[in-house]
């Protein structure tokens, strides 16, 4: 599946979990920014909220967050690649969800709903488990995502959450989050550009 076709998906189920819960959304994935610093993204990153258009972006208190992976905000030098154990890509795509989140106005503990994305490495010389070891190597994966990503939330906060596997996600990532956030300190205008 091209990174069209699953951009396409993801926004129609984002649309139908809209429509069932009665919220708007305005997204549109824009083409991805590019960091040559080690530094945390600027304002011009993927990370960044952003009111009008975007892929992460704020509408009515509401921060909606849009495809976070393991790579997401760190130069094309520091991006771990498929074959870096699972736990790692897990740690930093929350690490990545928390910086976005507290950029918004938000924190972890006011995520509403997350949608969590998992994939087997797909590289060079790694065979694909099939049958009961696939469903074996996705239970793995599981029960470490939860293991990790209880860790990012306080007690009693850790939110909705839904969890699928997929055959491959953009960026070199073995996860890739969706979800939205409660805005709990509103950006003013001008931090918002």
């Amino acid at each position: 599946m091209g990174t069209n076709a699953r951009r396409n998906f993801v926004r129609k189920i984002a649309a139908i979990v809209a429509y069932v819960t009665g919220t708007r959304l305005f997204a549109q994935q824009a083409p991805a920014a590019s960091t040559s610093a080690s530094e945390p993204p600027s304002n011009t990153d993927k990370d960044t909220p952003r009111r009008n258009g975007g892929e992460h972006h704020i509408n009515d208190g509401l921060y909606y967050i849009s495809g976070t992976g393991s790579n997401d905000g760190y130069p094309k030098e520091d991006h771990v690649p498929v074959t870096d154990p699972f736990e790692k890509h897990v740690t930093r795509t929350m690490d990545a969800l928390k910086r976005s989140v507290e950029r918004a106005g938000s924190n972890m503990d006011n995520i509403l709903h997350l949608q969590v994305f998992l994939c087997l490495p797909l590289a060079e010389g790694i065979l694909t488990p099939t049958g009961k070891a696939r469903f074996d190597a996705h239970k793995a994966q599981y029960e470490a995502l939860n293991k990790i990503y209880g860790t990012y939330f306080s007690a009693g906060k850790t939110p909705s959450r839904a969890c699928m596997t997929v055959e491959w996600i953009p960026g070199d990532s073995l996860i890739e989050i969706v979800g939205s956030a409660k805005v709990v300190n509103p950006l003013t205008p001008a931090a918002d550009k």
